[in-house]
């Protein structure tokens, strides 16, 4: 190999796309394609929220007063290439506990359109922890009686549940 490098045989010549170049030169173009951008154009936005996987889970089902309820919501894209779903808010998800948006009777999720994304196959965890509390206005919370209540996470899109992209699961507080 080295003979026909000092040789001169070969050369290099940046006008000639079939010379080779220097080692450890960089190319001149690097052909790629935008993955995400070519699936969201392909794809339809029925199939991206069909691909899409939401579930939640909580550690046990029953749970002492006093003490924070703790859940792992999942959204897992089933499909083989990276995906975007548009959102109604900028927040993409929320969890809401007996159908009250993060257990507040206060409004905080925006109006604008957002999105979220997932590459190929991604699974998402997010941890999030109720304490039991409802808020009623922007500095007060009310303690929730021992009872059951339902939790739940789904996707900041119209008709979440529908679409399968809402989850629930019931908890039972009891007095001590």
């Amino acid at each position: 190999m080295r003979r026909i490098y000092d040789s001169g045989a070969l050369h290099r010549d940046d006008d000639e796309p079939g010379a080779p170049t220097e080692r450890g030169a960089r190319p001149q173009a690097a052909r790629s394609i935008n993955g995400r951008a070519w699936s969201d154009r392909l794809l339809p936005t029925w199939l991206r929220y069909r691909a899409v996987s939401v579930d939640i889970e909580v550690p046990q089902t029953s749970y002492p007063a006093g003490t924070e309820v703790p859940f792992v919501v999942t959204m897992r894209n089933a499909l083989p290439v990276p995906i975007t779903l548009p959102t109604d808010s900028p927040r993409p998800w929320t969890w809401y506990v007996d159908g009250v948006a993060e257990a507040s009777h206060v409004d905080s999720v925006p109006s604008d359109d957002g999105s979220l994304r997932f590459d190929r196959g991604e699974r998402k965890q997010f941890r999030r922890r109720w304490d039991r509390m409802f808020r009623v206005s922007d500095d007060e919370w009310e303690p929730a009686p021992a009872g059951e209540y339902t939790i739940g996470a789904g996707l900041s899109v119209a008709d979440a549940a529908e679409c399968g992209l809402y989850s629930e699961t019931t908890v039972s507080i009891s007095d001590q």
